[in-house]
Order: structure tokens, then sequence, then C-alpha cells
């Protein structure tokens, strides 16, 4: 009802309407040429003043009076010209910019018609109920609209506020997306690139040791070791990359893959390791997880344990499927704070899956239990 185009159309429409029956009305010429002018103030009066009220107040006021004034001057020429009043009610409601100034101004409006209409007509009667009628409809009619236009206005702002909400939803989720590759990420490069580059460092440090010590054959085997852990860390390095499943279990099951890495680990420390316990009923991504856990357990043993032997004991329950890692090392105190990556690493991978890491210690060993559910999901 703001929109300054369609009340053009809809004065300029009832003033041609008006004029016409002015004209064909035969009435006295006085009454016409009153009538006729009265209207023509009416226009006027919005084309230089009123299409400017709905972003200036004091603009909005003045036309509110010319109005008034107007339309209850055009009835007093004649009665039909109380059909001024389809514009002027609604014209001077949304000129108001507040609803109790509105409804003065309709009440306002009201009694300038009722006193142009008494003049035209010198019927009491017919003048109360002709203003009354238009009052009680323009008033039930206004605040009928301004309830609509404050609900459409609430709604609006609340569907603001719901796009604002979600656009910072949308934020955080991408931000927290990105936090959570890039955690994924830390978590493969610790468990894979991180460990075969410490394991190539050991094996380099023996292999010179066995150079010096003029021991050929045992710097040749650890030379092969050296090759054969490069290539590994570059396989694994192309599934990272790839985002494929890692290199151990490409080649076959859980099982295969926890064989193959107690021999590597074997061969490359010296510590004996044994792997027992049956194939494990989970899907590829838990199957990755346990593989991971058993990698940093191992790498755990190498690093901090001193132990001389070790064991993967991987076992299916109702529901649920363990890896055991155990050692005879000196042991370590679990309630220690540790700044490493590996154990909370662990918990952290195993959390989004599910599952759950116990650790226990003491000083004749160490036992790891990762468990998870049967049915991991990615």
């Amino acid at each position: 009802m703001d929109n300054p185009r369609w009340w053009h159309i809809a004065i300029a429409a009832t003033a041609v309407v008006l004029t016409a029956m002015v004209l064909a009305a035969n009435l006295p010429l006085w009454r016409e040429i009153g009538a006729i002018t009265t209207l023509a103030v009416f226009v006027a009066s919005w084309y230089f003043i009123g299409r400017l009220g709905f972003e200036n107040p004091i603009a909005g006021l003045v036309f509110t009076a010319i109005v008034v004034v107007s339309t209850g001057v055009a009835v007093g020429f004649h009665p039909f010209m109380a059909i001024l009043q389809c514009v002027a009610y609604p014209l001077v409601w949304t000129m108001s910019t507040r609803t109790r100034n509105a409804v003065v101004a309709n009440v306002a409006l009201s009694i300038a018609v009722g006193i142009g209409y008494w003049a035209s007509t010198r019927s009491l009667p017919e003048t109360a109920l002709t203003a009354g009628l238009s009052l009680a409809f323009s008033l039930a009619l206004g605040l009928w609209i301004t309830d609509i236009a404050e609900r459409s206005h609430e709604r609006q702002r609340l569907l603001d506020e719901l796009h604002s909400t979600q656009d910072r939803l949308a934020s955080v989720n991408r931000e927290a997306g990105v936090a959570s590759e890039r955690e994924r990420l830390a978590r493969e490069i610790h468990d894979t690139i991180a460990q075969d580059l410490t394991g190539l460092v050991l094996l380099a440090q023996q292999a010179r040791r066995d150079l010096a010590g003029g021991r050929g054959a045992e710097a040749a085997e650890q030379l092969a070791m050296i090759e054969e852990n490069a290539r590994t860390a570059l396989a694994e390095t192309r599934a990272l990359v790839a985002a494929s499943a890692p290199v151990p279990l490409s080649a076959g099951g859980l099982a295969e893959a926890l064989d193959r890495l107690a021999s590597r680990f074997s061969r490359e420390t010296g510590i004996a390791v044994t792997v027992s316990g049956t194939t494990a009923d989970l899907d590829r991504d838990g199957e990755v997880v346990l593989l991971r856990c058993a990698q940093e357990s191992l790498a755990n043993v190498r690093k901090h344990s001193g132990a001389r032997t070790a064991t993967l004991t991987l076992s299916a329950r109702e529901g649920s499927v363990r890896l055991v890692v155990t050692d005879d090392g000196h042991g370590f105190d679990p309630a220690t704070r540790s700044d490493g990556f590996g154990l909370g690493g662990m918990r952290d991978r195993l959390a989004l899956v599910g599952g759950a890491l116990d650790v226990s210690s003491s000083g004749s060993g160490t036992t790891l239990i990762a468990t998870l559910p049967r049915t991991v999901t990615a």
C-alpha cells in the first residue's frame, strides 16, 4: 500500500470517474465548479505533496490535512462525492507513522465527511449512518491490514534471522569439515609416513654402524630393508593422496595385514612379534582403524618400551571386535599426560567409528586394547 505507482493509478481513476459524474449530474454551476475544483485540489496535492509522504513525515501530515478538508468540502457540494472516501481513508491510514495517528486521522476524515454530507443533504440520520459506517469499515480494514503488515514484517525478520543463522551454520560446518579433514590427514600421516620415516632413520643408523664395523652382510640386509620401507612409504603416500585403502589391506584382509606388519617390524627391530586370533568381521573402515592402531602401538613399542617381545591378538566377540597389543617392556604411567600424538590420535580415530581404547601398563609391560563394534560406518 505504500507503493506510489498504484496510488497514482487509483487517484487518477477516481478523479476521472467523479469528474464524469459531476458533469453528468446537471448540478448548479456553482456546485459543479466547486466539486471539480475541490477534486482538483485533492489530486494536485497528491502529485505535489502526497507522493512524498511515505518517506517524509511532514509531507505526509500536510497531505493528510488537505485530504480531510478537501474530501469534506467535496462532499458538501454533492453527496456522491463521498465516493472519494474510497481512496481518502486508505491514504490517510498509510500516511500515518503510527496506528494511533491513523485512527485519529480517520476519525477526523469521518467528521469532515459527515459535516459535508449534512451540508449537502440536511439529513442527520442519513449523515450519521453514512459517516458512521464509513468510519467503522475504514477502521476495521485499516487495523486488519496493519496487523497483516506487522505479521509480514515479523515473518520477514524471522526469515532474515533464519537465513543469517543458516549462513553461519554453513560457515561453521565448512570450518568444521576443514578441521576434521586436517585432523584425519594428520592421523594418517602420523600413523603411516611418519612411522615409515622413523623406521628408515633407525635402519640407516644401523646400516652405518654395520659398515663402520666391517659387517658388510648385515649392512646389505639393512639397506634392503631401507629400500623396502621406502617403497612402502611411497605406496602409502600414493594411497593417502588417492584416499584409497592402506597398502597392506589392499593385498588381503586385516589378519594378513597384521602378519605382514609383524614380520617387517621384527626384521627391522629384532623384537619378536607374534600374531594370533581370528579374522575380524569388520568393514573396510573398521579394518583400517585397527591396522592404524596396530602400527601406532608397535611404533610406541619400538620407541619407548625396551621390550624383547610383543603380541597382536585379534578377537571377535558378540557385537564387537578387539585388537590387543601387549609387550614385555618396562611400561609407563598411563595417567601421565603426554605431548605425543600417538595414544590421543588412536582414541580420536576409534571414537569416530564408535570404538574405544583402553591402556594398562606396569613395570612388566603394557597392554593396549582397541575395541570396535562389528558394524562400522564411515
